[in-house]
């Protein structure tokens, strides 16, 4: 049985092992990428929302880069929103500028009632490109 190989950003180890769950998994060469939120650096949430979208996509750079992966490996987004028919506007804003070529990774947008104080959540399944890059950025 081959063991879970945990993947986590710099400098957000202890967030992620207050709540006990791993930012991101790999299993062979995929990344299952936790759901990442618009938190600011201690934790809590950016209350504007333009600027929470902004940071969760910030947050799961950190993650893909932590894997040796970037946006471009993303093949699979779900993405959870407490008020989907108001926020899409901002969400796609960031969204059209970090997926700017096709192909576009294929995406689920679910709207939601809770997130724990967040509005916005990403969550994505990345391919690891080949060159062994995960090593690099690992922490146990």
């Amino acid at each position: 049985m081959t063991l879970r190989d945990a993947i986590f950003p710099a400098g957000r180890h202890a967030l992620y092992e207050q709540h006990r769950y791993s930012a991101a998994i790999r299993s062979g060469d995929l990344l299952f990428v936790s759901g990442q939120v618009g938190s600011r650096e201690d934790g809590t949430p950016e209350p504007d929302f333009a600027r929470q979208v902004e940071r969760a996509f910030d947050n799961l750079e950190a993650t893909l880069k932590a894997a040796g992966a970037t946006f471009d490996d993303i093949v699979d987004v779900t993405s959870f929103h407490t008020d989907p028919e108001n926020q899409f506007e901002a969400i796609l804003a960031v969204k059209d500028r970090v997926f700017s070529e096709k192909p576009y990774p294929n995406w689920t947008a679910i709207g939601v009632n809770w997130l724990a104080g967040f509005d916005f959540e990403i969550k994505v399944i990345a391919r690891i490109p080949e060159a062994g890059g995960a090593e690099r950025g690992r922490a146990a």
